[in-house]
């Protein structure tokens, strides 16, 4: 049975780990929902991970679209989210309204994700829902603010910067938010956002504490050539390819393949 947001909220409740994976085609996201995971994200992360852009800023709602519609022809039982990349929303509700339900009708995943939890953002994120399109909120470290933040650091580190994040992810729950990731915080903030929220936290380098965790799936595999600190590799994909890739060229030039 396809999972739901329903089912999402209802394993918060019953303290079952939500498993969340990010996705950029057909054979990957076949793979991710064949093993089980509960949720398939395509992340604005594909245009480092696939398109080889050095930050999500670039990427365009068509590219994101593109990739989203071979996710979604390998995916059977997850829950679809799509990420809205970086200005295809924050300008105004109605333009976060038109990128979204882009999104939903033209890929059919069954919701978008958006950074920020900002009084306006969540404004926006009201919008969405009462319009009918679930989103999931996203606080912490939020890649599209790369340079505002100056890189890559972990958010939240003193007492006022937790306290707003906190009120963001509150925001966010009333305004609407089905569940919220959250990105490379201290996770005694993590566990305290946690259990102050109904709807799930997804964490991504913020602690044990979550109701679900999420990895970009090419750090996961080991086929990127850099990973955040919190990330694990259960495996050497990219080091298995290059092997692979060396011993057909050796025996294209040996000529010992094809036998």
């Amino acid at each position: 049975m396809a999972v739901t947001i329903q089912q999402l909220i209802r394993y918060k409740k019953e303290g079952r780990s939500i498993v969340a994976l990010t996705a950029w085609d057909y054979l990957l996201a076949q793979a991710l929902d064949q093993a089980g995971v509960d949720l398939i994200l395509v992340g604005d992360s594909l245009a480092m991970v696939a398109l080889g852009y050095e930050t999500t800023l670039p990427l365009t709602l068509d590219e994101i679209l593109h990739h989203a519609k071979a996710v979604r022809r390998g995916v059977k039982q997850a829950l679809l989210v799509v990420d809205l990349p970086f200005l295809s929303y924050q300008e105004s509700p109605v333009q976060a309204l038109r990128s979204a339900g882009r999104v939903l009708k033209e890929t059919g995943a069954q919701a978008v994700k958006l950074e920020g939890g900002y009084p306006a953002m969540a404004e926006t994120v009201a919008r969405l829902v009462q319009t009918g399109i679930p989103v999931m909120g996203h606080v912490g470290l939020t890649p599209q603010s790369v340079h505002q933040f100056g890189g890559y650091r972990k958010q939240g580190k003193t007492p006022e910067a937790g306290d707003r994040i906190l009120d963001e992810a509150i925001a966010l729950e009333k305004a609407g938010a089905f569940a919220i990731v959250l990105e490379h915080i201290p996770a005694d903030l993590s566990l305290h956002i946690t259990e102050k929220l109904t709807i799930p936290t997804i964490g991504i380098g913020a602690g044990a504490h979550c109701d679900g965790q999420v990895l970009v799936t090419s750090d996961l595999l080991g086929l990127s050539s850099w990973s955040p600190p919190f990330a694990k590799a259960y495996a050497n994909l990219r080091e298995a390819t290059i092997q692979a890739v060396e011993s057909f060229r050796n025996e294209v030039r040996g000529k010992t393949f094809p036998e």
